[in-house]
């Protein structure tokens, strides 16, 4: 990056706001010109007022802030199933592990996410940001994601915050249905590890086989830990046989996976009523599917100049996932009040098995790992929303919201064999051992708001709105794991026992004092749990207003006092106090400007300069170590994480040349403050942690190209004439700087929170992480009426991003998400009297693969997986 780019985003956004005033200047009359005076006394004088703009869509023209906004046609066309892939087709965006949406190559930390203006907590142990794979597109009315800041949004604002509106209550009675299948090349019909679990699994719910078994419940009631000299030969004896085994334990093999399938259900309806109308909405939403992922997993090692692979792993995965997802609506409306009654439940389950074998580098030898889980998450949402006409120039914006995530993973099991006698696995719950972890995590976000809206005149048909208004947020959250292993005292499983299928090992027959005793390996001293809070109380005040003709400031300020706690929590009554973790408490004035200049009636443009903030996520803090299955990797938090500050520049070029068509082109600039940045420790062995720093600083630069166009077919003939093209394209150029000199410092959980050289962990001059340098997405297809039929091709493209940085003296893990291309295609047609639409999907039609590596003379794929080519077919209709 060159030296100039500070000086260079300052201009940016210093011309964009002294434009319109210059051009109103130059344009103003001489002051000697006098007006025209008539001799008619009759004749009223007539003035002429221009108006500019009327072509600029009314979503865009209603906020002054720099937006890109999909629709529920969009989310039709594309056909995306949730709103974290519906997002990658919104210029700047991309998505990091199929769930979390990174805005302009800032990772999720920086991008809020909001359910009608409401935030939610989150489900996953390492963020504290909703994964926006749970929302299923069926839900969603409209996608927005505004990436200037405004005084009215939360503080915590980097790349931009999407706002997530539901379906609302219907101005006409409906009900519609749709039901689909589908599968993937690498998983329909294929070969698969599984294992079985309980009989309602398909469902997405335990019958009760995974439950904490009573006896283990009374253990853990007593506080002290599971362990020989806390419990006695017989009492560890019977715990240890309450365990559940085969179903769990015992990983089969299949060799033709099912077909995935969903349907959806959705009706409303509204009522005149005495006082004025009621609305009322439900949905009912479900999906069962497969996903198989057959890969490599390496580590690295330094090997004079060069990388070289340490540990050397085959891996296959499969996973059942089942979503159940609910809506509830109630709204009433009347001629100067409104509240909308939102009600949303989503329950996602994860069944995942996994084996993997190799060449293990620690201990110089083969082995193979088994795994199996069974992961919940679930999140209820209620909310009220409501609107009321004080006067004909006051209004009053109000919500109030509670939510709560759950995430429970019981029977985390994981068994490890070496080769021994014949070639043969074997398992001596000792030199390799065994793992049965139980978790759960709850988190809930308590959060109110209210606005009042004054709206003014300046005369000459320039009018304003003064805002002012508060916002209140409680986020709690608390989480535990236990941990257990069987070991034998002394080695003294006997040789055949070690060479047995794995519910025969782990017989209650062979769970005694003298073979396998349940031990529990538990971190004790907080090691294993915690609780998190973040409070935050803001007030704000803005002004949008047109202070002159055609130009238009909207600026405000918001005031946000937050504190934020990780409190560690000692399983155990015996065992030293945690020590206590200080608490970030900061307060911050946060101010925000965005002019536009709406100098034709089609173009406008827009530039913009913020303040804001990203905190620390709770896992983040949190000193336990986690394994995170999705990634296959150890986490470990940083209670010496402190926020992150922010300055934003933005300019955007806007040309709405036609009804729905548009070019736009921007520039952004960030300077960010201390971001947080993943890394990977060194623990002495091949495989590392990962875990989190602040970065001394950073910067981001980049440039916005959007454009969508409809046009006649160009060909002549009976097909072509009623078919609307539609061609749509967006890119996204960043380049980013991380700065890391010498004298500068980071402060690591490894080292106790003491000061150690940047340069051990960071590269000066680096990207930051999870920015992609380029992303694109070109979407080209047609509409047409008469033959209800629409066809749409998807490409999109992200370049290579850093996932994490390299532990001291290791390159980054680098990911490259390269180019998908999809096609989506509808049909409408009658059947039986009845309207049906016909939808088909296909996806990955490139055979893209996942690949994330490190690299120096030499290649070492820390995670490389077919994705494979998905196919899907629908069918729906609508009463």
């Amino acid at each position: 990056m060159k030296p100039t780019t500070l000086s260079l985003a300052v201009l940016m956004a210093t011309s964009a706001l002294i434009a319109p005033w210059a051009a109103i200047a130059q344009e103003a009359p001489p002051a000697d010109v006098q007006p025209e005076v008539t001799d008619t006394a009759a004749e009223e004088p007539i003035t002429e007022v221009t108006v500019k703009g009327k072509f600029v869509p009314n979503s865009m023209r209603r906020t002054a802030e720099v937006v890109s906004i999909m629709t529920s046609e969009d989310l039709k066309r594309t056909g995306d199933d949730s709103a974290a892939t519906a997002l990658t087709r919104v210029t700047g965006l991309s998505l990091v592990e199929g769930r979390f949406v990174y805005v302009r190559g800032l990772g999720e930390r920086y991008s809020s996410a909001l359910l009608n203006g409401s935030p939610l907590p989150s489900p996953e142990p390492l963020q504290r940001v909703v994964p926006l794979d749970l929302f299923p597109s069926s839900i969603l009315s409209r996608l927005s994601v505004q990436k200037t800041h405004s005084a009215d949004y939360w503080g915590e604002f980097g790349g931009g915050v999407v706002d997530l509106k539901t379906v609302t209550t219907p101005a006409s009675p409906f009900l519609s249905l749709s039901v689909s299948t589908g599968g993937n090349t690498e998983t329909t019909g294929q070969h698969a590890f599984t294992h079985y679990g309980s009989d309602s699994d398909w469902f997405g719910f335990d019958d009760g086989t995974r439950k904490l078994p009573l006896r283990l419940r009374q253990a853990i009631a007593t506080g002290k830990q599971v362990t020989q000299g806390n419990f006695t030969d017989t009492e560890l004896q019977k715990i240890g046989q309450d365990f559940v085994n085969a179903p769990l334990n015992l990983i089969q093999e299949t060799d033709s996976l099912p077909a995935n399938l969903s349907f959806n259900v959705v009706g409303g309806r509204s009522f005149d009523v005495a006082a004025g109308e009621l609305g009322v909405i439900g949905l009912v939403d479900f999906s069962n599917s497969w996903k198989v992922r057959n890969g490599i997993q390496q580590t690295a090692v330094n090997d004079l100049d060069k990388l070289a692979v340490y540990d050397d792993y085959d891996y296959s995965t499969s996973e059942n996932n089942v979503s159940l997802n609910g809506l509830f609506g109630l709204g009433f409306r009347q001629a100067k009040h409104s509240v909308q009654w939102t009600n949303l439940f989503i329950r996602n389950t994860t069944k995942r098995t996994q084996v993997r074998e190799g060449y293990d580098g620690a201990n110089g030898e083969v082995r193979r790992r088994e795994q199996s889980g069974w992961y919940e998450r679930q999140l209820f949402s209620t909310q009220l929303n409501g609107n009321s006409d004080l006067t004909d120039k006051l209004t009053l914006n109000w919500r109030a919201s509670y939510a709560q995530t759950e995430r429970d993973v019981p029977y985390e099991k994981s068994i490890t064999y070496g080769v021994g006698l014949e070639g043969r696995w074997y398992h001596d719950a000792s030199r390799v051992r065994n793992r049965t972890d139980f978790s759960e995590l709850n988190d809930k976000v308590k959060s109110a708001g209210a606005s009042l809206d004054y709206d003014f005149s300046l005369g000459e048909g320039r009018d304003g709105t003064l805002t002012g208004g508060f916002d209140i947020l409680e986020n709690k959250r608390d989480a535990w794991n236990r941990q257990f292993s069987y070991l034998t005292p002394n080695n003294t499983l006997p040789t055949p026992v070690q060479y047995t299928r794995v519910d025969f090992l782990l017989s209650d027959f062979n769970i005694s004092p003298d073979r396998l005793v349940l031990t529990e390996v538990t971190g004790g001293d907080g090691a294993a749990a915690y609780e998190g809070g973040l409070f935050v109380n803001a007030a704000f005040a803005k002004v949008d207003v047109e202070v002159i003709p055609l130009v238009r400031v909207a600026a405000g300020l918001r005031f946000e006092s937050a504190k934020q706690r990780i409190t560690t929590v000692n399983l155990f009554t015996s065992g030293t106090t945690p020590t206590p973790i200080t608490p970030l408490k900061e307060e911050y004035l946060l101010p925000s400007a965005t002019v536009t200049w709406n100098f034709a009636d089609d173009m406008q443009l827009r530039g913009g300069i913020s303040k804001t903030i990203g905190r620390p996520q709770f896992r983040e803090l949190a000193p336990q170590v986690y394994l995170d299955p999705e990634q296959d990797r150890l986490f470990v938090g940083n209670p010496f994480l402190k926020d992150t500050e922010i300055t934003n520049f933005d300019a955007r070029y806007e040309w709405y040349y036609d009804a729905g068509q548009y070019i736009t082109a921007g520039l952004f600039y960030k300077d960010i403050e201390k971001p947080v940045e993943a890394t990977i420790l060194d623990t002495g062995s091949g495989e590392g942690q990962q875990s989190y720093i602040n970065a001394p600083k950073a910067t981001l630069i980049g440039m916005e190209f959007d454009y969508k166009g409809e046009f006649d077919s160009p060909v002549e003939g009976a097909w072509f004439a009623s078919k609307k093209w539609l061609v749509a394209a967006n890119y996204t150029w960043t380049d980013s700087e991380v700065t890391a000199k010498s004298g500068d410092v980071v402060y690591t959980a490894a080292n106790q929170g003491m000061p150690t050289p940047a340069t051990n962990y960071i590269l000066d001059g680096s990207r930051l992480q999870g920015q992609s340098e380029h992303v694109a997405n070109v979407q080209f297809g047609w509409n047409d009426l008469e033959a209800k039929s629409q066809a749409t091709l998807l490409l999109t493209y992200v370049s290579e991003r850093v996932s994490a940085r390299g532990k001291p003296g290791y390159p980054d893990y680098i990911q490259e998400p390269g180019a998908m291309l999809d096609f989506t295609y509808r049909k409408g047609f009658d059947a039986f009297g009845q309207e049906l639409n016909f939808g088909l999907e296909v996806r990955n039609l490139l055979g893209t693969e996942y690949e994330e590596y490190q690299e120096r003379n030499g290649r070492v794929n820390i995670n490389n997986y077919d994705i494979g080519q998905s196919v899907s077919v629908s069918l729906s209709t609508q009463f």
